[in-house]
Formats: C-alpha cells, structure tokens, sequence
C-alpha cells in the first residue's frame, strides 16, 4: 500500500472517530500516533512525541493565545458586551432590524478584544436574547443573527485561528492581523446589508423600537470608548511595531483586566475565575495543536503534502480551479468539523500545494491572502448546517428555538458569506490592500 493511500485511509479513519464524537484532538493524537507505528515502526513515535511537545510549547509565538484569552474572559466580566450592545442599539435600534444590525456591531467589537467564535457568540447572546425577545423580533432572526455575528470573533483581530495559522504557515503574526481588517470589516457590513434586506422581504421578522435621545447616545458613547482605546492600543500598537503580538496580547489583557475591576464587575473570586477559563481554553487549544502536530508529522512520513502539492502542480490545473477545489472541501468539512480543527488538519497538506501555483502574488502575498481567504471558509463552516459549531451554541441558549428555526435564520448569511468569498478570491488586492498601505 502507497503512503498516500496510507494517509488518505488515516484521515477517513479520524474523520470516523470525529463522527461518534471522539474529541479531535484525541483523534488526531491517535490517528497520527498509532498510524506512524504502523507505517515506520514503534521507535519514531517514540522520539517524535517528545520532540514534538518540545519544538510546539516551546514556541514564544504561542504565548500569545492564553494572553488574548485572558483578555477575552476580563472584556466578559468588564460589561463591554452590553457596552457595545447599548451603543448599537441607541443608533440603529430605531430602524427595522435595527437591533439585529446591533447585534452584528456589537459582536464585531467584542471580536476585536475577545479572538474567539465561540466566546463571541455565547456573550453575545446573554446580551442580545433578551432584548430581541422582548422587542418582538422573530427567533429565526435573532438565532440567525447571533450565530453568524459570533463569526466576527475569528475573523477580526485579534484572531486565536489566525494566530494558529500563521504558526503552521511560518508567517508573520502582525501582517495577517492587518490583512484580515478590511476582509472583517465587509463582513460586518455584509451581514447588516442581509438584515436589511430579509426583513425588507419579510417585515414580520422584526420590530422598530423607539429612537434614543441624544442624552441617551452620548451615554452609550462614552461606554464604550475603553473598547476603542483597548482595541487601537493593541492592534495598532502592533501595527506600527510598538509591540510583538504577545506584548500587544499583555497590554490588551492588563487594560481588559483594569477596566473589569474599575467597573466594579470583578472582584477576587472573578479574577480567579476568569483566569481558570483562560488555563482550560488554553490548555484544550494546545492539546488540539499537539494532536495536530502528531497527526502532520505521520503525514510527512506518507508523502501525502507533498503529493498533493506536486500532483497540482504537473496537472495542469488552472490555479483558480485549484483553490476553488480547496475552498469546496473546506465547505463539507465545515459542517463536520469546528474551525480550529479544520485548520490544523488542512494546512500542512493544501498550504504546500497552494504555494506551488500562481496567483500572479509573491510567496509572501500568496501564503497571507490564502490565510484569508481560508479563514473566511473555516468561519461560513461554524455556521453551516447540520453542525455548526455556532448553530448549537445559540440553540442551547435560546431554548425554545427549534434548530430548524435556526437553521432556516442562518442561510440569508452563508449566502452573504459566499459573495463575499467570491469578491475576495476574484480581488485579491481588497485583502492585501492595507498590507500593501503599511508594509
């Protein structure tokens, strides 16, 4: 039996224990260990465990994801969430489906202090259920919205995806964080251009509630200014080389951590709690990239990478054709698959063929845009039917939803989410424009 066939049996195999809810990095630590036993002997994976732990935890540049947790979890207990969910609100909640609209403002601010999906998407929804319910918006798009809003929080920097992306794909941290700004920001936009047009198409999803006053503005302004503070300290701060990632993570979280306490919203047993969340999402992030590394390490031994790369290459295949293959198969493995996952299993096997193939950019170029591009991908799949990771979240919470209601409010996005997919694989330049402005 070839190594390719070999690798590609192992990936039918995780991808089998992923579906009778096998937990993935656990499948791809034994996929990949078991695997490597029986392809090359007992002895390297012997070896490769220890020096695979070593080379993944000894990385500075993964310091960097249990700080933007830390940050993430201080910006919870801080209120920022209704903060931001307040500002929308006083500005848009006048107009029809102008909460929706908030919701999705809300969630792209609190993306860009939190770097998580999921986070993203459960805050969120302990501020927005309520309110929505209570205006007499209709479940399908309150569901509908919130799970596509909790996109954002991996798409806006700081993204903990892109963080793990840039590991696997050896490129620089700050330049992907600034790539993907333009890119989130039209998401953003997008999804309120969606709400604006569902609820024009059917009026009885949502409500108009009454306008805020001036007074009522100014207020929720000055809320949230410590997130805009937070957000162009930290983010712009690694812009222009003030800090590394990590040292723009420590400042955020300091900040974050300083806004909780003088808001009166934590006190010792929230820190401890919040520092506790941090450790355990670190701690099963990090277990799910020792997995991965285990699992790529057994495909380096299968020569299944390289294959694909090099059968890409001499097929004659059309580049565009080339990445509109990949996008399609992150499409169906996003409704199998979370995102941090599809990441770590895909990379090291389409990110040394993609690189193989001319897209008119520079290697550089190439391998940030594609980070881009596949991030996009990875976040339309957290809301793809039948699984999606953020489908089930805002289900669980909003417990008199039927799924299918909520499966019925997130189309009008994926649809958005394919046209905007479509713009920046035909544009390349919409994503590297501010990389090409600051750099």
């Amino acid at each position: 039996m070839s190594g390719v066939t070999v690798g590609l049996l192992a990936i039918a195999i995780m991808i089998a224990l992923m579906f009778v809810r096998v937990p993935i990095g656990l499948c791809m630590f034994m996929t990949g260990a078991i695997g490597t036993a029986i392809y090359v002997g007992p002895t390297p994976i012997l070896a490769n465990l220890a020096g695979v732990v070593y080379d993944n935890f000894s990385r500075y540049s993964l310091s960097v994801i249990p700080i933007f947790l830390l940050m993430g979890s201080f910006a919870s207990r801080a209120g920022l969430s209704s903060a931001l969910y307040r500002a929308g609100q006083a500005f848009l909640g006048h107009r029809r489906g102008g909460l929706a609209m908030a919701t999705i403002g809300a969630c792209a601010g609190f993306g860009a202090i939190c770097g998580s999906s999921v986070a993203t998407a459960a805050t969120m929804a302990q501020v927005a259920l309520p309110e929505m319910k209570r205006a007499g918006y209709h479940p399908r798009l309150t569901t509908g919205t919130l799970a596509a809003g909790g996109t954002l929080g991996i798409l806006i920097p700081p993204s903990i995806v892109l963080v793990i992306y840039a590991i696997l794909a050896e490129q620089n941290i700050a330049k992907l964080f600034v790539a993907a700004f333009i890119p989130g920001v039209i998401a953003a936009i997008g999804y309120c251009i969606t709400i604006a047009i569902t609820v024009r198409l059917n009026p009885k999803l949502s409500t108009e509630v009454e306008r805020a006053t001036r007074a009522e503005r100014r207020h929720a302004i000055l809320e949230v200014w410590p997130v805009l503070l937070i957000f162009v300290l930290v983010i712009g701060g690694m812009y222009i080389g003030w800090f590394t990632p990590t040292e723009g993570a420590s400042v955020g979280a300091v900040g974050t951590g300083l806004l909780a306490i003088t808001r009166g919203h934590m006190r010792l047993d929230g820190f401890l709690a919040a520092i506790y969340e941090a450790a355990v999402s670190s701690a099963m992030i990090f277990f799910i990239v020792t997995g991965a590394a285990v699992f790529s390490s057994f495909l380096a031994y299968t020569q299944l990478p390289q294959a694909v790369a090099q059968w890409l290459a001499g097929s004659g295949m059309n580049a565009w054709v080339a990445l509109t293959l990949i996008l399609i198969i992150y499409l169906a493995l996003g409704c199998v698959m979370d995102s941090l996952s599809m990441i770590l299993l895909t990379i090291p096997i389409f990110f040394p063929a993609i690189m193989q193939l001319d897209f008119g950019l520079s290697p550089e170029e190439t391998a940030i845009w594609f980070g881009i591009i596949a991030l996009i991908v990875v976040e339309v799949g957290l809301i793809t039917p039948p699984v999606g990771m953020n489908l089930f979240i805002i289900n669980s919470m909003a417990k008199n939803v039927p799924m299918i209601e909520t499966y019925r409010g997130v189309l009008p996005f994926i649809l958005a989410d394919v046209v905007r997919t479509a713009l920046l694989v035909a544009f390349p330049p919409i994503t590297l424009f501010a990389l090409w402005l600051l750099y």
